[in-house]
């Protein structure tokens, strides 16, 4: 048994008037993540010194195409973090190099954030090594099984 079909079975015998399915979906879900990013993602990380967090925060930028630039804003949203939670991220990262502020050159009191080369790099660099490992994750599903799951999933996210 798994940590979310012994969660189910404890909860049916304490409150056998709830849903135990939802309870064990979600908590294979959230537990699946989680051993990704710790087991997985945060050893790659690792390697270039960076943590999920700003992983997060360079990769919307990187795919942002040409100049590697969004506003706050723009950065908060794809990252899907708060504005709050985003300054510490860039702050630690302007002070690595990776990323710098400037002036919104359409509005004066704005700012923008920039990946500067040395982010670039270290992204381009973490690519092709991320997206390997994600493939090797998923290879234990079939590829239709692949596709149905992520289909789920985003049918799942669309509701929330």
């Amino acid at each position: 048994m798994d940590r979310a079909e012994i969660a189910s079975k404890q909860w049916a015998r304490e409150r056998p008037d709830l849903a135990m399915l939802p309870v064990e979906t979600l908590g294979r879900l959230l537990d699946a993540a989680a051993r990704v990013i710790r087991d997985h993602m945060n050893p790659l990380l690792a390697t270039a010194d960076l943590q999920v967090g700003e992983f997060d925060v360079l990769t919307p930028l990187r795919r942002s195409g040409e100049p590697y630039t969004l506003s706050p804003t723009q950065l908060y949203e794809a990252a899907m973090i708060s504005s709050g939670g985003m300054t510490n991220r860039l702050d630690r990262l302007e002070r690595a190099g990776l990323v710098e502020r400037r002036p919104d050159p359409n509005d004066r009191r704005g700012r923008q954030i920039a990946l500067t080369a040395a982010g670039k790099r270290t992204i381009d660099d973490l690519m092709g090594p991320m997206v390997a490992l994600e493939e090797r994750l998923i290879s234990v599903l079939s590829p239709a099984e692949q596709k149905t799951l992520n289909a789920l999933l985003k049918k799942l996210l669309t509701g929330l």
